[in-house]
């Protein structure tokens, strides 16, 4: 028995002792400041993939057991580096100093703190109108071609640049959300509608001269994407945004941004499954075909058709028809402007939805983790329409058959696989007055990727040319978001680099491919997308 005894208490010392050197070991505990500013890089940097409460969605889940288990000198060392499929090299790149890895790193140890839900009446009180609809003009005050402006994102400034597209020179900039995350075109295109990462909605009046931010609100602390009422008859009426926290969509006043209604997007996994806490809304178009908006809800796999016409109504009706699809649904674009695409991105999918007949059309399985922007749209002389993504996961651009009446044979098929020299690809994008689809791959963890484009040849389907753009490894940028002008004679291309340094945008001929020009100044600091008036008023992509 004693025997037994004392291997017991020698037992219970060899535990005490790997829980103290376990302890030992473990980095401190941040404090209450500490933790602060790692929260706020997290939500800046992190919390688009990873989620709010770091659930996972585009990015796996983080639990703090797993990450402890993984240990603080592995997860510097990813943030630092990044990884194959997506994970971003923060540290290579200069955006995250060592200081702010190691604040992540520990951050990640910890539980994620809840963060603030905001009432109805808080993100009334941040509604601004700096110039009501009335005083705005009736006609452009400038004689620029202004359908042929250019809203550049400057994302870490806080900042939307108008370029004259024609004249390729700086108009003026204005002042945004934090990191905005896109533009989109009014129904007529006269106003630039930009969404932060901070929840920050500005209206744009692009007939001012200069143009200026004419309205503001805040409805949420983090969102992606805004749209406005384009249905005929309610042109520009109502203005609807996408919040990634709190988990909602807020309805707004579309010429002044007054926040009309709060809808929350707590719901259930494809109306069958677990109650997700964190829903949040991604992509959100304007149907051509019905007065709604075809929401789409990330972690709950859901496509909401938010019908807009009875707003007006007293109580402020807004039927809501919810189509169960897939689960982390993030962006997508129009195939014929009937066919909304989006990528199930984490699931390796594409989710089709008819907005014609309101139906849940077909699923279609891409490359890995597709990531198709708004897409590529063009006529091929086999397949008839076709619509492209690129993916983030797989060197690939994913080609597919969109026309189920006059191409039955290739509807919803993957027509072609195109291969790329690398994974990586945010975004891709062409023009029918070209003949290039062009790609980019800002998310590859090769800095030679990263500051490369690709070329494929719409007709052939293969890549017809690859290059490097010049002077941006130097500047540790990644060349993003490509976009034609109005005529689709010209491409323009980001360098997303460091704050503290400027870059450039570089132009393009769209016929041979040729750089025609460079527009660079100090206050070209880290330009992400950019967004033609008319082609995106119009959805030409």
């Amino acid at each position: 028995m004693e025997v037994k005894a004392v291997k017991r208490t020698l037992g219970l010392l060899g535990s005490l002792l790997l829980a103290a050197l376990a302890l030992a070991q473990a980095p401190a505990p941040l404090s209450p400041a500490e933790k602060e500013e790692a929260a706020k890089i997290y939500f800046d940097r992190c919390a688009g993939c990873h989620g709010v409460l770091r659930k996972g969605a585009t990015g796996p889940a983080l639990d703090p057991k797993k990450m402890a288990e993984k240990g603080v000198e592995y997860l510097k060392a990813v943030i630092f580096g990044g990884l194959p499929g997506g994970m971003p090299d923060w540290g290579r790149q200069g955006i995250l100093k060592e200081k702010d890895i190691e604040l992540v790193a520990r951050f990640l140890l910890e539980q994620p703190p809840a963060p603030p839900v905001p009432t109805f009446e808080e993100i009334k009180k941040t509604w601004k109108v700096h110039v009501p609809p009335e005083k705005r003009p009736t006609k452009p005050l400038h004689n620029r071609n202004w359908q042929n402006f250019f809203g550049q994102v400057l994302r870490d400034t806080g900042q939307v640049a108008i370029i004259d597209g024609d004249k390729k020179e700086l108009v003026t900039i204005v002042p945004t959300g934090f990191a905005t995350h896109i533009l989109r075109s009014s129904a007529t295109g006269r106003y630039f509608m930009a969404i932060g990462r901070d929840g920050k909605a500005s209206l744009i009046d692009l007939w001012m001269n200069p143009p200026q931010v004419v309205a503001e609100s805040k409805p949420c602390l983090d969102a992606r994407s805004i749209e406005s009422s384009k249905f005929k008859g309610y042109e520009d009426k109502y203005a609807v945004v996408g919040c990634y926290w709190p988990p909602t969509m807020v309805v707004l006043d579309g010429l002044t941004l007054e926040p009309l209604k709060m809808v929350s997007t707590i719901s259930y996994a494809k109306g069958a499954g677990e109650l997700v806490m964190e829903a949040r809304v991604a992509a959100i178009v304007a149907s051509h075909f019905n007065p709604e908006w075809i929401v789409n809800l990330k972690e709950s796999g859901q496509t909401w058709l938010v019908d807009y016409s009875n707003l007006h109504k007293k109580g402020r009706p807004l039927p809501i028809t919810m189509i169960d699809t897939d689960l982390f649904l993030h962006d997508g674009g129009w195939a014929l402007k009937r066919y909304f695409i989006v990528a199930a991105n984490a699931l390796n999918k594409l989710i089709v939805i008819d907005t014609k007949t309101r139906e849940f059309a077909a699923e279609v399985e891409a490359g890995v983790r597709p990531h198709p922007g708004r897409g590529s749209n063009w006529e091929h002389p086999t397949y008839g329409p076709v619509w492209a993504t690129g993916n983030i996961g797989s060197p690939e651009v994913t080609v597919v058959g969109v026309d189920p009446e006059k191409h039955p044979q290739y509807a919803w098929k993957v027509v072609k696989r195109i291969t790329l020299p690398y994974a990586g690809t945010l975004f891709i994008k062409t023009h029918p007055n070209s003949p290039w689809v062009i790609v980019d791959f800002p998310m590859s963890p090769s800095p030679q990727a990263a500051a490369s484009l690709c070329a494929i040849d719409k007709r052939k389907l293969e890549v017809a040319k690859c290059w490097e753009v010049p002077g941006a490894q130097e500047l540790k940028a990644r060349m993003v978001h490509p976009e034609f002008n109005k005529g689709g004679t010209e491409i323009w291309v980001s360098a997303w680099g460091s704050k503290d340094t400027p870059t450039f945008i570089v132009v393009y001929d769209a016929l041979t491919l040729k750089e025609k020009a460079r527009i660079t100044g100090d206050w070209v600091r880290t330009p992400t997308g950019k967004f033609n008036v008319y082609n995106t008023a119009y959805d030409i992509y």
